[in-house]
């Protein structure tokens, strides 16, 4: 077994209302230094040894991220 994680994170030309509403947050808690922030999404997927990285790589691209404004990276380790 193996543990997948699947980052999934806006495309840096593409607006984050999530992300500017955390940045603007951190002030009105006293956290000062952050000059951006970006909200995306993590998967953590246990995978059995039959799972190849390209169905990982077609599950990321169909089903988890959309690729028209969002990317991905996908981390295969030891769970």
């Amino acid at each position: 077994m193996a543990r997948v994680v699947v980052n999934v994170m806006p495309k840096a030309e593409i607006l984050d209302p999530q992300g500017q509403a955390v940045h603007r947050a951190l002030g009105r808690i006293g956290i000062d230094g952050v000059t951006d922030v970006r909200q995306g999404k993590r998967f953590e997927l246990e995978v059995d040894d039959t799972v190849t990285d390209e169905q990982l790589n077609h599950l990321a691209e169909t089903l988890l991220a959309n690729t028209v404004i969002e990317t991905f990276t996908i981390v295969r380790g030891e769970a």
